[in-house]
């Protein structure tokens, strides 16, 4: 078998999105972090590199964000819990700030996290460390990574500790990159209508 024919082979074993397949609308509000200290150049890859390439993984498998956005903040309690402001019942919180905050953080620099948080379902993106698609299975979108937690509805559960803790984030990145890589969403999609119904 030559290379064209094992490529040829290959392309059609791939998963091909149905063009009559009805999208499939979600609800999703963005609210950006007014208290956030976020550079124009980090606004800007945010806003042209980031969530694009999200929109476009998830309109492979069918799935389209129907998009509100205010301007909120993150405020802190005198405990050190975060305190949202402009989230809304109904819809996937997407918050985009510099930095998670440090009660959630803890010192670890992450990219993001997603949680079940006083009836909201959110979703926060740190910008300062949020990147598109790098390395499959260990550095994909930052922004695909979070919403599959909450369209998978890991955000219903206590995040594990330990090795089931990894086992789950690797979980979401193997779902983002097939998602990514071979345009598979299927499972996705079907997750997304079970999210919507919850």
């Amino acid at each position: 078998m030559t290379r064209r024919e094992f490529a040829s082979t290959a392309a059609a074993a791939l998963p091909v999105p149905s063009s009559s397949q009805v999208p499939l609308i979600l609800p999703l509000h963005r609210v950006m972090d007014s208290r956030a200290k976020s550079t124009r150049a980090q606004l800007q890859r945010f806003s042209s590199s980031i969530w694009p390439e999200a929109v476009r993984d998830f309109e492979r498998c069918g799935v389209q964000f129907q998009i509100s956005q205010v301007t909120g903040e993150i405020g802190r309690s005198p405990g050190g819990k975060p305190v949202f402001h402009g989230l809304e019942h109904g819809a996937i919180n997407l918050v985009i700030t510099d930095l998670i905050p440090q009660l959630w953080d803890q010192g670890r620099g992450l990219t993001g996290v997603s949680a079940q948080f006083d009836g909201y379902q959110l979703s926060m993106i740190a910008l300062e460390y949020a990147h598109g698609h790098q390395i499959p299975f260990l550095a994909v979108n930052t922004c695909v990574h979070e919403l599959l937690h909450v369209l998978l509805q890991d955000v219903f559960e206590t995040h594990p500790k330990g090795l089931a803790g990894s086992e789950r984030e690797f979980r979401i990145d193997w779902y983002a990159t097939r998602l990514w890589l071979f345009h598979d969403g299927g499972a996705i999609r079907t997750a997304a209508q079970a999210c919507l119904k919850r």
